[in-house]
């Protein structure tokens, strides 16, 4: 994703090539929902990147979803790292404050770490 400062950026341009793959096609037919992510470096709600996670059409894009994203998340680009590559659980994170969710919740539990590919090295 071009001209972001953000270490979640390489992770999202790896799963928009990942969902171009046979597995890539099984998770949108699996899943189906469109995730926004609102990406924020340091504090929630501050400098926030938006990209939108499309599991309908298989693909990813920066800037805000046009239309009403099935659920949309709020986190800081290392607590996102650490809840795609499965070092934090998604469900901890909630409770601490580190996520904040609008949209539907039964999405929301949808998104866990086996949507992404397993980074190569970040």
């Amino acid at each position: 994703m071009d001209g972001s400062s953000l270490k979640s950026a390489q992770l999202l341009d790896q799963m928009r090539l990942h969902l171009a793959t046979d597995a890539g096609k099984e998770l949108t037919k699996k899943v189906g929902l469109v995730y926004q992510l609102n990406i924020a470096p340091k504090k929630l709600g501050v400098d926030e990147e938006i990209f939108v996670v499309d599991l309908k059409k298989g693909e990813v894009t920066k800037g805000p979803y046009q239309g009403k994203p099935d659920a949309t998340f709020s986190f800081t680009d290392n607590d996102f790292l650490g809840i795609a590559t499965g070092k934090t659980n998604p469900q901890i994170a909630f409770i601490r404050g580190a996520i904040k969710i609008k949209g539907s919740i039964s999405a929301a539990q949808k998104f866990t770490p086996d949507i992404f590919p397993k980074p190569a090295k970040l």
